[in-house]
């Protein structure tokens, strides 16, 4: 007879990440999933052994203390003996002065609101209420608080962008570059050499052009295109030559690695180079000599790419557009096809090329999300004064495709070649997430048809997107689709990227900021170098050290590309939060996104969400059916369901907890068919 798992005495002991509830009990996800029975383990707040939100940890299962628990009990249940990672060696919060204790309070609710402040007299400008970073000096495993020293003072909460800085330093993110770095950015040259010009291919007559938002200043990309009489395309781009100028293992190129990328919070940027180079050497600014990677390619009349070059040149922008003025110029605004003139020619023959490229992309599966971003304006004292929803334009699209075709030709180049490079990869989405949007879509009466061995194609997304556009049921099932893909990540080995339906890509077209596109450059360089007899030694060693890092290097990538998601996520919700706190009280029209047992979500025109809770339907005593994203009332039948377009008033906003509160009004229609029109 097998063994009870559930026999007493019997211990199991599991490593995990410990995720905290904002009512003080957790769940530890385990580190190694074998079964669907290697669920999450509740805790509770009681045996969490001193360990805080965030860290890895050993934890015990409790086996059920009788056969009655044993089928009462939905989740596994354990007790924490062992912290293995402490996560939050620092901490973000409002220092107070409460009951004569020195303490600070964490920002982040899920950790402890009573840290003891051992250093307070050692600062003479800490004062009650202002925001600190404090580091943690003593974890005690029982009741007694945890104890730090106060490393920064940020300022008063309520001072212009504290609340965004409080944000980095909770992600462990400076925006200063430390003293040795902004030393080598001052050495670096203010124009390129002559000899160095000299050495490459000049494009410098070309009437090359840089298309980019309105408040950019890191320009990094530039494009140039003609038609041949054949029918055939001349496409161009070009991209800053940041490798020149960031050597490896050099201090910018270590600060480089440690950043990843530029992190784009709200209102402000944290660059990854500084801006000696990011907006300096390194930009392609019109009207100056910039040295650049080109990857120039020729098109077929369909837009495929038949043959390429791949080399370092030198250029010499010849305007730098916008995006609103290119878009404003395929309007025929008067004004602006008047500026643009002597570049008309060149500018139809990218919306041409933009327009192939979409169509081969489409040919062959690729998933096009055009989901809308929210951009958030704020006053100078930072606070949030406009919220706008910014959506894809022909401008943006036709520099998406420029960008899009030089990289997968880069990837391809490099394979090819059997050289060491860094790869965009995106793999299939996972069974279960496809199952679970199956059942969305059923709510619909609709299915995605999967492959023999429970795959699907790109192109069977892209058909079921094809077939609700337009259709109030879009917007849903774009959403869920995006969030049933798995995380595009970059490795050292080649793979498919699933959402492009790509065979071969990679990240070329941004090395100011992206260091993958930095290495990718570098590793180009390592073979344009090789065929010259100078220093073939140093450069052999070189790009040996480099294939050996390359795992390395695309796994920080990838770690802090998402980190800086969440960081720009954060700051987005948090002053759309401020800026919807304005209109407490106030009716809006939405669309239900996202049913729970506790409520279900609102999506305002706006592109903001906030949570009508489940205690405030008070008609009907309501049940969560989880395979129809619903809420159904036991009594009248009445039901909530995703997809259904309400009115709502705005009930509650918080800032801290980054939520709105909704109460449900009416519903504006009442649709059993969302497909339909």
């Amino acid at each position: 007879m097998a063994k009870d798992k559930f026999k007493k005495n019997d211990s199991n002991y599991i490593i995990g990440r410990l995720s905290v509830n904002t009512r003080g009990f957790g769940f530890v996800t385990p580190e190694i999933v074998n079964s669907k029975e290697d669920t999450d383990i509740f805790v509770h707040a009681g045996k969490m052994a001193g360990a805080l939100h965030g860290d890895k940890v050993k934890v015990e299962i409790i086996p059920p203390r009788n056969y009655y628990e044993r089928f009462i009990r939905n989740k596994r249940e354990g007790r924490i003996v062992h912290v293995i990672e402490r996560v939050n060696k620092s901490i973000v919060g409002t220092y107070r002065i409460e009951n004569f204790y020195h303490i600070v309070a964490a920002d982040d609710i899920r950790l402890p609101q009573f840290i003891l402040v051992q250093n307070y007299k050692e600062l003479k400008d800490l004062k009650p209420g202002m925001k600190v970073v404090i580091e943690i000096t003593d974890y005690p495993k029982d009741n007694r608080r945890l104890v730090g020293c106060i490393s920064e003072i940020l300022g008063y909460k309520k001072e212009p962008g504290i609340d965004i800085t409080a944000i980095l330093r909770r992600y462990g993110v400076l925006e200063d570059f430390p003293p040795e770095v902004l030393e080598a950015a001052s050495k670096i040259e203010k124009w390129p050499s002559r000899e160095e010009k000299s050495s490459r291919i000049g494009r410098r007559k070309l009437k090359i052009v840089t298309i980019d938002g309105e408040d950019a200043k890191d320009l990094d990309d530039g494009v140039y295109a003609r038609q041949y009489p054949d029918g055939s395309y001349f496409l161009g781009v070009y991209i800053a030559d940041v490798s020149y100028y960031v050597k490896a293992d050099s201090e910018l190129d270590k600060e480089a690695f440690a950043r990843g990328t530029s992190i784009y919070p709200v209102g402000r940027v944290v660059p990854m180079l500084p801006k000696e180079l990011s907006n300096g050497i390194c930009s392609l600014n019109a009207g100056l000599d910039r040295l650049a990677m080109a990857c120039e390619m020729i098109l077929a009349p369909e837009g495929q790419v038949k043959h390429y070059e791949i080399f370092p040149t030198v250029i010499h922008v010849h305007k730098r557009l916008t995006y609103d003025a290119v878009n404003k110029f395929f309007e025929g605004a008067e004004k602006d096809v008047k500026r643009l003139n002597d570049i008309a020619p060149m500018l139809q023959t990218l919306k041409k090329i933009c327009e192939l490229r979409q169509n081969i992309r489409f040919n062959r599966g690729a998933i096009d999300f055009d989901i809308a971003e929210i951009k958030i304006i704020l006053d100078n004292n930072g606070q949030p004064v406009d919220l706008i929803k910014r959506e894809r334009n022909l401008a943006e699209s036709i520099i998406e495709e420029c960008m899009l075709v030089a990289n997968e030709t880069v990837a391809k180049h490099m394979y090819n070649l059997h050289q060491p490079c860094i790869y965009r990869v995106h793999e299939q989405p996972e069974t279960e997430k496809i199952d679970n949007f199956n059942a969305l879509l059923a709510t619909f009466g609709l299915h995605l048809n999967k492959q023999s061995d429970g795959s699907i194609k790109p192109a069977d997304i892209q058909q079921m997107l094809e077939k609700v556009k337009g259709t109030r049921s879009e917007k849903i099932i774009s959403t869920v689709a995006l969030r049933s893909m798995q995380q595009a990540r970059y490795t050292a080995e080649q793979g498919e990227h699933f959402g492009l339906a790509a065979e071969f890509y990679t990240h070329f077209t941004s090395p100011i900021r992206r260091y993958p596109d930095l290495i990718v450059h570098r590793l180009l360089r390592n073979i344009f170098e090789s065929n010259s007899t100078v220093s073939k030694k140093s450069k052999k060693r070189r790009k040996m050290k480099l294939k050996e890092t390359l795992a390395h290097i695309a796994k920080q990538s990838s770690t802090k590309e998402r980190l800086a998601i969440d960081i720009e996520r954060e700051t987005t919700d948090l002053k759309a939060v401020e800026y919807m706190s304005k209109f407490i009280g106030k009716y809006f029209d939405g669309v239900i996104v996202s049913v729970t047992k506790f409520g279900f979500f609102v999506e305002l025109d706006n592109g903001v969400d906030g949570l009508v809770r489940l205690v405030s339907l008070v008609d009907d005593d309501y049940i969560y059916i989880e395979d129809k994203y619903s809420l159904i009332g036991r009594r009248t039948g009445k039901s909530f369901k995703i997809g259904e377009e309400v009115r709502v008033k705005l009930v509650e906003a918080n800032v801290a907890l980054r939520q709105l509160t909704f109460m449900f009004i009416n519903k504006i229609v009442d649709s059993e068919n969302l497909i339909a029109e």
